[in-house]
C-alpha cells in the first residue's frame, strides 16, 4: 500500500509538505504543489481520512443508524441521507441496530470511533436519558422519527397522531361506520400514537372502537395477513380497515381476498408510509404519505450544521406532517 512517505520520497519533498498539499494549505509553492499532486495521482495514493480528521479535529463523514436497512422504509431513509451527504461532499457510514438497545449503542460508538461528528439516529428503544446524554457528547447527533422535548432542536419527527386522524376522517367522509384496526406489536411510539389518532377521531364522531376490533401483529405482510385472519375468526364486522403500515395493509388485502371479501367493494383498506409496494399491489393502496426521504435529507443537513456550529439552530423544532394519497383501495359505503 502506498504511504505518504512514498509520495514524499518520489516527489523529493518532506512528509510535512505532502501533508500541506493534501490539506489544502497555501504555504506551498504552485510548482511544488503540482509536482506532489502529480506523484499522488501516479502512485494512486489515498489519504487516510481518519488520520486527517484527527489532525484537523473535523471529519467529513456522516453516520446513519437504523434498526434494519434491509426493510424498505429504512432503506428509503438511508437513501435520503446518502443523496444529501453526497451533495454536501460527505462520506456515509451505515449501521444496523437490529431492534436491540445494546446493538444500537455499539453502532453509535463504532461511528464515534471513526471520529464521526454527525450522526442520524433512528432510535426506537434507547431511553430518553441515554439519548440526551449522547446528544451532549456528539455535536451533530440528530434523532429521526422521535421527539424528545429536552433536545427538540435535534429531533426530526412526524406527527403520527395527525396522520392517523386524517386517514380516519377520510374513511368517515366515505360514510364508513364499522372500523377495525391492525397495528404493530413493536413497542415503539408509532403504533400507540397512530391508535390514539384513530380513537380520538372516532370518539369525536361518536363511534366506538371496541378492543376486539384491534389486532396486533408483526409490521409486515405476514403480520397483516395474520391480523385480518384473527379479526375474521372472531366474526368482527367492519367495512373499513386501518393498517399500521403499507406492508400490513398489503397482507390484509391478501387475507380478505382469500376469505372471499373484495377490496374495496366489501372492505376499504388504508395504509401508512406510501412505500413502492402501495403502488405495486392490486388494488393500488390508498395510504398516508410518510415523507421519510425528505425528512432524512433535512436531518442530514441539520446534523452537518450542528456538527460545525452547534449554536446555529437555536431552539427550532422540526415537525413533518403525512399527507393522504388516494388510490383504489377505499370506496364509499
Amino acid at each position: 500500500m502506498v504511504t505518504i512517505k512514498d509520495v514524499a520520497r518520489v516527489a523529493g519533498v518532506s512528509i510535512a509538505t505532502v501533508s500541506r498539499v493534501i490539506n489544502g494549505n497555501h504555504q506551498v509553492g504552485d510548482a511544488c504543489r503540482a509536482r506532489v499532486k502529480k506523484v499522488i495521482k501516479e502512485l494512486g495514493y489515498r489519504p487516510n481520512s481518519n488520520a486527517q480528521a484527527l489532525v484537523s479535529k473535523t471529519n467529513s463523514t456522516i453516520g446513519v443508524v437504523t434498526p434494519k436497512l434491509a426493510m424498505t422504509f429504512f432503506g428509503t431513509l438511508a437513501a435520503g441521507v446518502e443523496k444529501t451527504a453526497r451533495e454536501q461532499h460527505y462520506k456515509l457510514l451505515m449501521a444496523n441496530s437490529m431492534y436491540e438497545t445494546e446493538s444500537e449503542l455499539l453502532a453509535i460508538n463504532s461511528l464515534r470511533d471513526h471520529n464521526c461528528q454527525a450522526i442520524i439516529l433512528h432510535s426506537e428503544y434507547s431511553d430518553e436519558k441515554t439519548l440526551i446524554k449522547l446528544a451532549a457528547e456528539i455535536p451533530g447527533l440528530v434523532l429521526i422519527n422521535r421527539y424528545i422535548p429536552a433536545i427538540a432542536n435535534r429531533c426530526v419527527w412526524l406527527d403520527n397522531v395527525a396522520g392517523a386522524s386524517e386517514a380516519t376522517k377520510f374513511l368517515l367522509d366515505k360514510q364508513h361506520r364499522q372500523f377495525a384496526v391492525i397495528t404493530s406489536i413493536y413497542q415503539n411510539g408509532d403504533p400507540g400514537a397512530r391508535l390514539t389518532g384513530i380513537r380520538q377521531t372516532l370518539t369525536a364522531a361518536e363511534i366506538e372502537l371496541n378492543d376486539e376490533a384491534i389486532e396486533e401483529s408483526t409490521a409486515n405482510i405476514e403480520g397483516g395477513m395474520q391480523a385480518v385472519q384473527a379479526l375474521l375468526a372472531k366474526n368482527i364486522r367492519f367495512t373499513a380497515l386501518l393498517a399500521y403500515n403499507d406492508l400490513m395493509a398489503v397482507g390484509a388485502i391478501h387475507a380478505l381476498f382469500a376469505a372471499g371479501l373484495r377490496v374495496p367493494e366489501d372492505v376499504s383498506v388504508i395504509g401508512f408510509d406510501d412505500l413502492i409496494v402501495a403502488r405495486a399491489c392490486r388494488p393500488q393502496l390508498t395510504t398516508m404519505h410518510y415523507p421519510v426521504e425528505e425528512m432524512a435529507s433535512y436531518a442530514t443537513k441539520l446534523a452537518i450544521e450542528l456538527s460545525t456550529n452547534p449554536e446555529s439552530v437555536g431552539h427550532r423544532t422540526h415537525l413533518f406532517l403525512p399527507q393522504l394519497v388516494e388510490r383504489e383501495s377505499v370506496t364509499a359505503v
